[in-house]
């Protein structure tokens, strides 16, 4: 078994796209409009993707406050800077559990939490 990619439904496409694309720099690698109220958007490099999914039909879009997605990061400092460039809070965080990583979590555009890591190897 291989883990494909994650599925997040979206409000907004272009403001997710904005910040999936722009901010986090993952590619998108194929975009589909199965019907006039729905577009898919696949994004990233690797195995891996993060795939958004508008559908017009369905605006009441929630998401467990429980769940997150990690993206690996150089500098913790470099993020915290963009961040405030863009005007996107910080949810949470830094922490720094041990010695070799830091993290911090803001939230994308539908309230998914995104975790920033650096590694300190």
């Amino acid at each position: 078994m291989k883990f494909c990619w994650t599925t997040i439904q979206v409000k907004n496409m272009e403001q997710s796209l904005g910040f999936y694309k722009d901010l986090l720099g993952l590619q998108e690698n194929r975009r589909m409009k199965p019907n006039p109220d729905m577009e898919l958007v696949f994004l990233g490099a690797g195995d891996t993707q993060v795939e958004l999914i508008y559908n017009a039909k369905n605006q009441d879009i929630s998401f467990g406050k429980d769940i997150s997605l990690g993206f690996e990061v150089q500098s913790l400092e470099q993020v915290t800077e963009v961040l405030k460039k863009e005007n996107i809070p910080i949810h949470s965080g830094p922490f720094q559990p041990n010695p070799t990583v830091r993290f911090l979590y803001v939230l994308d555009p539908n309230g998914v939490k995104i975790q920033f890591i650096e590694n300190l190897k």
